[in-house]
């Protein structure tokens, strides 16, 4: 049974940009967004839990859909939770504007996460961030910044000019930043800017805790993903409550290897001999790779096309 205390609302997968970090392929040519309706039914089960602190808005981009965005924090907020949003600011055109999206929700959020590194903004554009900023420091509402750092500002000087994924020597990420994980469109565009190792290296996931997750994400579809792209059900099918009682990581195909093996498990479980004997830009780009090959076996589990790169 999974004790869940932070859901993760993927409000949209459109987004204004097209990064080539995403993990989840937002795009100005995504599709799927909540509607209010189905926002409340989800914000409603969440509070039956009881043990849920934490409601995050993100995408995609939730700006764009701001209307159902500020009534999703205000009913959050209204029912006892913590609100997060993250979100890439392209809306802070101005200091003046940046205050004027944000004041209907100061005092409800705690948490705005700005997503602000070269991936999104060149340095000229990078105003908007720090519009948004200091209008939520102006308004009182809690905010931070996201940076993804670019491997090619890390490059060596050797025969590849590559540096090894996620081995940027400490003290060389810039402080606040962190690396790139080659999951979703990363294991497309990035992994040929950074060194691979063996196949057989990984044997376990480095970034979720798939045994007590305590957050997980939920998209348009109604799809839980507890790492993007990997599902324990759909809330629109089955209610949350269920879901989370019946969560059983040991037991579930994509999990259940993982936890044994890691990325190196799937391998092995499913005999995927066609990724054997390769390299990889780190453990979440093997993950990838073999949820690709798994998706016509289990189209339930690893969903949906939009995680997938599918349009």
């Amino acid at each position: 049974m999974m004790e869940l205390n932070g859901l993760h609302l993927l409000l949209t997968y459109k987004c204004t940009f097209e990064c080539d970090h995403c993990f989840v392929w937002g795009s100005p040519w995504q599709s799927g967004t909540f509607t209010l309706r189905q926002l409340q039914n989800v914000l409603d089960q969440a509070a039956g839990l009881g043990t849920v602190e934490w409601i995050y808005y993100e995408g995609g981009e939730p700006f764009l859909y701001y209307a159902l965005l500020l009534q999703g924090v205000q009913r959050a907020a209204a029912a006892g939770s913590k609100v997060g949003i993250v979100t890439n600011g392209y809306w802070a055109t101005t200091d003046e504007d940046a205050l004027e999206w944000l004041r209907p929700m100061a005092g409800l959020v705690q948490d705005l996460s700005i997503s602000s590194d070269l991936f999104h903004w060149s340095d000229e554009n990078e105003q908007h961030a720090r519009s948004a900023v200091k209008a939520a420091n102006e308004l009182g509402i809690p905010v931070g910044t996201i940076s993804i750092a670019r491997a090619e500002a890390f490059m060596t000087s050797g025969a590849t000019g590559q540096i090894p994924a996620g081995q940027i020597p400490t003290g060389q990420i810039p402080f606040g930043e962190s690396g790139v994980m080659f999951r979703g469109r990363a294991a497309e565009k990035l992994v040929g800017r950074v060194e691979h190792q063996p196949w057989s290296t990984f044997t376990a996931c480095p970034h979720e805790d798939l045994r007590e997750p305590g957050r997980v994400h939920l998209d348009p579809l109604g799809n839980l993903h507890v790492c993007q792209g990997i599902l324990m059900g759909n809330l629109f099918e089955q209610p949350l409550a269920q879901l989370c009682a019946a969560y059983n990581p040991e037991n579930h195909p994509i999990f259940g290897p993982l936890l044994e093996n890691g990325p190196v498990g799937l391998v092995e479980a499913y005999g995927l001999d066609e990724l054997r004997d390769k390299d990889y830009a780190d453990a979440c780009h093997l993950c990838y790779k073999a949820r690709l090959s798994l998706r016509q076996r289990f189209p339930e589990l690893l969903a949906p096309d939009q995680v997938y790169g599918i349009l």
